[in-house]
This record gives C-alpha cells, sequence and structure tokens, in this order.
C-alpha cells in the first residue's frame, strides 16, 4: 500500500487553512498532520515532524525568505509550496532560488493545489497555469528578468521545440504528454535535456525564455 502524503498546512486565515486542509485530506493519498499559523510553526513543524510537504502562506513569510532556507537547511527533502494573494514576479523568482518547488495563487481550485502537491510528490517544480500566464504578459521588450536573453535559443531538436511552445501555455507534464500522445515520463526526460541546453533552472524561466525567442506561430499553436 502506498503511503500518505504528510502535508503540513500554515497560513494566517483560520477559515482558509481548514479550507486547504479538507480538500487535500479529501484525497486517498494525501494527509494533513499539522496546521500552524506563523513562519515559526512551519520551522518548527519542518523540525519535528518532517513533513513529505509543506503549503506555506506567502504572507508569512519576510522578504528575505529566511524561514525557506532554514527549512531546506534542516531537510532539504521537504517539498514547500507557496500559495499567495497576488503574482509578484520578483516573489516567484525569489522563492524558486531559494528551493520552493511550487508556487499558486489563492485563487486557483482545489483540483489544482492536489495535483500541485502530487507533481512535487514525484519530483515536479510546479507553478499553476494561471500564474505562469501572468509572469509572461509581465516580461515584455522593457522587462527585466533572468531567464531572458539576447542571443538566439541554443539548438533544440523539433520535439523539444514543440514541448517548449507548449509548455509557455502553463502546461502540465502530462497535458503536454496527451496533447502529443507521448507519456509523462517520456515529457518529463525531454523537458530535463531542454533545461540543461537553455542554461536555466526551472520550467518558469524556460517559458519565459522561449517567450522571447520562440515565434509567435510556434507559441499559438
Amino acid at each position: 500500500m502506498t503511503e500518505n502524503i504528510r502535508v503540513c498546512v500554515i497560513d494566517r486565515h483560520p477559515l482558509f487553512r481548514d479550507g486547504v486542509s479538507l480538500a487535500l485530506n479529501s484525497q486517498p493519498d494525501i494527509k494533513v498532520i499539522v496546521q500552524g499559523t506563523s513562519v515559526w510553526d512551519a520551522i518548527d513543524v519542518a523540525q519535528e515532524n518532517a513533513p513529505d510537504m509543506i503549503v506555506l502562506d506567502a504572507g508569512v513569510l519576510d522578504p528575505s525568505m529566511g524561514a525557506v532556507e532554514s527549512i531546506l537547511q534542516h531537510n532539504p527533502t521537504i517539498r514547500i509550496v507557496i500559495l499567495s494573494d497576488e503574482a509578484d514576479e520578483e516573489h516567484v523568482y525569489s522563492a524558486l532560488k531559494r528551493g520552493v518547488r511550487g508556487y499558486l495563487l489563492k485563487g486557483a481550485c482545489s483540483k489544482e493545489l492536489i495535483q500541485t502537491v502530487r507533481a512535487l510528490h514525484q519530483g515536479q517544480n510546479f507553478i499553476s497555469p494561471g500564474l505562469a500566464a501572468r509572469l509572461l504578459m509581465r516580461s515584455g521588450p522593457s522587462g527585466t528578468n533572468e531567464a531572458k536573453g539576447s542571443g538566439p535559443l541554443p539548438p533544440l531538436t523539433p520535439r523539444e521545440q514543440q514541448i517548449l511552445s507548449i509548455l509557455v501555455q502553463g502546461r502540465s507534464n502530462k497535458e503536454i504528454g496527451n496533447k502529443l500522445e507521448l507519456s509523462e515520463k517520456t515529457i518529463k526526460h525531454h523537458l530535463t535535456n531542454i533545461l540543461q541546453k537553455l542554461r536555466v533552472r526551472n520550467r518558469v524561466e524556460a517559458a519565459l525564455l522561449a517567450s522571447n525567442h520562440l515565434p509567435q506561430s510556434m507559441l499559438a499553436s
């Protein structure tokens, strides 16, 4: 029998925290083992309970995100998902740099949250399609971000270009695989190669880079 994904939920607002916990506990493979209200609760839980994952309210974090670094230094296997009220590009990049594996807006539905928890448990990163779309809209000719480069993309195979063009739309590995009639494992393998070739750290940076360099005909397909 497969063990449950053990999750800790940290949020300032009891009603929202209870709703997140209820949605996760409704799934047979996910178990919320503890709740908390502050960043100190998150640090204590990480050390005392060693959950598989922490769903963390962005509002409890200070700008330096020292708590994230503290949690991952103590237990680097914990996956952290941040839930935020708004899409702040700098906050997203700062979180990803520090080892956060998932980033969702609080307006996401329970299905998207559950999908994120499962994706992270399988070793993937996950940024909600709605948030990815906002990030792409904010990255224009006058914008600045670490994923943007002035030169052309490194050589990619036709299949890699195809996958990258769908990734820009904020699709998950499963959704990309369904569209191309390929297995999720095959998509994951291609994405690993794409990230290495583009010299980026995650899907969001790859999508932002592609949005500035791939032909619009490919991005719209």
